[in-house]
């Protein structure tokens, strides 16, 4: 969505390029040809920097760790055809390849542990039905016999090696109350009945015997149901298994290009970087840093490791203390009028850019006091052909800007002209015509003709335009919670709202037919506590002595800002009778002149020369003047209530584009 009363920076971030010195030379050339770098004056490499370099090397060893472990599940060694594809994914940013690969592993990683979890749990019951198998033969014991805690006996199930089983029962023989044992293979199996102040002794004893505790199932069956129903379970999870290796194996196969592209690119990587910190140890690096703009991050990386064999990127967010340069982003129709918002102070990083704004209210301004189609029009074929002759270079950036100011404003007064029927003042009408105004617009004719009306059209644009003001001033109160604005900005609002109708009726003795009966004490009251707004937020600000007399500067500061806008009619209504006059006087000389040929020859010379010098000088005054009062609305009335400036703006290091101009 394009920004229509503000707009932001473009985000930065904060780049730090470090590569060996043997590469700083071409490291700099690829920077000056992305030319989206502004440089910033670096310091010393810090060990801070050095470990971000290990930090990057010990992801990336995390990331060939997972890559190794995936491909080992491979049955038996492919071969893969990698062709030009590793440098594609060597030049592009680390993060990009990180989030892909960890993506990547991620999936495969979690089928491997679910197979891992079956194996494991193939391998437990399959030990235990050897185990219980030992014991079934002899005795069809309930497991919850086996792995018994009550409060006077308990039963538990013990493995021993078969050479150390004698040695560790002769100990626990005197505390045993009942005993089964079988042997499996190299180990005895002893289910032992004791009482339960033996627990501890016996437990402690199996384990310093070499011996250890078998955990038993919580299911309520018999030894043989058990066994029984553990085939089943071993072969379903067998089948389950196999399932799961053939599809890991088939999404390994699936991926393996590029997994094996990964593997490759980022072993590239972690050699690469070792070459930069061995460097960095020997201080045999060069070091630069500045800001790009996010959006250009990805590009600028790719460019800077396709050309560079050893360069180390760390990229970040600007962090809160710091100043980014500030890269405007406007749309191609207001982007002329940043010349007259950085006349005034270039935004700052974090703060709004009131460009769009500017534009509107500085190209309507210098219409309504131009407001003369020939006029405009011949502004717009100077700013084409004669502004160049006043510059050095009309080829920069700012010139082409400033000429586009230019054809915007005056074609916004060409509009107006023609909508209030001006054409050199009123020229047509040695011609006989008394009006070049549509009939349609003979309404806005009369009231830019009529100075009461001019006047008033004036100041009704003025509250509109200052109370825009106060409303971005009110918003960016509440965004930096500025205890004093807010309530200044509110009562402001609400002695508008309530003193300006009752002004319009009782003082100018206008008719407004809704304010009637209890409306104008309404209307009162809300001035009033508007007012006690103004105060209260004057003395939080500035204290009790000087805060007591400088809300009275707010109340008046504001009816002045408003009638400030009265110049408006002032210089539109000038430029119109000086035209005028000029026709006039033109008129009256050429008929000073003795009828006849003198008069038709001389006279009519005259009457040339006196329009031509008459309304070069208007047109002249008449561009001055509207431009610089445009600009002191915009500023002072405008600007000054919620905008700072002081900012620096973006100026990246890049190649010219154009030749350079020498004056000799």
């Amino acid at each position: 969505m394009v920004p229509l009363i503000v707009n932001t920076s473009d985000p930065m971030a904060k780049v730090r390029v470090v590569t060996t010195k043997d590469y700083s030379t071409k490291t700099l050339k690829t920077l000056h040809t992305i030319g989206v770098l502004h440089v910033e004056e670096s310091e010393e490499l810090k060990p801070i920097d050095k470990e971000a370099i290990e930090q990057e090397r010990r992801k990336i060893g995390e990331l060939l760790t997972s890559i190794n472990d995936i491909l080992a599940y491979m049955p038996k060694g492919e071969g893969v055809s990698l062709g030009e594809d590793v440098e594609v994914i060597y030049t592009r940013p680390f993060d990009e390849v990180d989030n892909e690969v960890r993506l990547l592993c991620t999936k495969l990683s979690n089928m491997h542990q679910r197979a891992t979890n079956l194996n494991n749990d193939i391998k437990e019951l399959t030990e235990l039905t050897r185990y219980l198998g030992s014991l079934e033969r002899q005795a069809d014991i309930r497991l919850q016999d086996l792995n018994f805690s009550g409060s006077y006996l308990f039963s538990r199930v013990f493995v021993f090696p078969n050479e150390l089983f004698e040695t560790s029962y002769s100990k626990l023989r005197d505390y045993i109350l009942g005993s089964l044992s079988g042997a499996v293979e190299n180990e005895t199996v002893l289910y032992a009945i004791a009482k339960v102040e033996n627990q501890e002794t016996i437990e402690s004893a199996v384990e310093d015997g070499g011996g250890r505790i078998l955990p038993i199932p919580g299911e309520d069956l018999t030894l043989r149901k058990f066994l029984e129903a553990a085939d089943g379970n071993i072969h379903s999870l067998e089948e389950e298994l196999a399932k799961l290796h053939t599809e890991i194996e088939s999404k390994t196969r699936e991926n393996l290009e590029k997994l094996v592209l990964f593997r490759e690119a980022l072993s590239a990587e972690t050699e690469r970087l070792a070459v930069l910190e061995k460097a960095c140890e020997a201080k045999y690096v060069t070091l630069i840093e500045g800001w790009i703009p996010e959006s250009t991050v990805e590009t600028a990386i790719s460019e800077l490791r396709e050309n560079v064999g050893y360069v180390f990127i760390d990229t970040r967010k600007p962090e809160q203390a710091e100043e980014p340069p500030t890269k405007t982003r406007n749309a191609t129709a207001v982007k002329p009028f940043e010349v007259i918002v950085n006349l005034f102070g270039t935004p700052k990083y974090k703060e709004w850019d009131p460009t769009p704004i500017t534009a509107y209210f500085f190209a309507i301004f210098f219409g309504i006091m131009l407001g003369d189609v020939v006029y405009a029009a011949l502004l717009i074929l100077f700013a084409r052909l004669g502004l160049r002759l006043l510059v050095d270079d009309p080829k920069t950036e700012g010139f082409k800007l400033f000429q586009r100011i230019i054809y915007i404003s005056s074609g916004v007064a060409l509009v107006i002209g023609v909508l209030t029927g001006s054409y050199l003042g009123n020229f047509y009408e040695f011609f006989g015509i008394e009006s070049l105004t549509p009939a349609i617009f003979s309404g806005i004719q009369k009231m830019f003709s009529d100075p009461v009306s001019f006047i008033q059209f004036s100041l009704i644009i003025g509250l509109v335009h200052v109370n825009i003001a106060h409303v971005l001033a009110l918003i960016k109160g509440i965004k930096e919670r500025q205890k004093s604005a807010v309530p200044n900005k509110v009562g402001l609002f609400m002695l508008q709202i309530g003193a300006i109708p009752l002004i319009m009726v009782f003082i100018l003795g206008m008719d407004i037919p809704w304010l009637t009966g209890q409306i104008p004490t309404i209307l009162m009251s809300i001035a009033i506590i508007g007012l006690v707004l103004i105060i209260v937020s004057s003395l939080m600000e500035k204290g009790a002595f000087l805060g007591g007399i400088f809300w009275l500067f707010d109340v008046t500061g504001l009816l002045g800002d408003v009638m400030s806008y009265a110049r408006l009619a002032g210089v539109g209504l000038a430029t119109y009778y000086l035209a005028y006059c000029f026709n006039l006087m033109a008129e009256l000389l050429k008929g000073m002149m003795p009828a006849g040929i003198v008069q038709a020859v001389v006279g009519t010379l005259i009457f040339i020369l006196v329009l031509l010098v008459g309304h070069m000088l208007n047109l002249a005054l008449s561009g001055i003047t509207c431009f610089v009062h445009s600009l002191r609305l915009c500023f002072v009335e405008f600007l000054f209530k919620f905008y700072e400036g002081g900012g620096r703006a973006y100026s990246p290091f890049r190649l010219k584009a154009r030749p350079a101009f020498v004056k000799v």
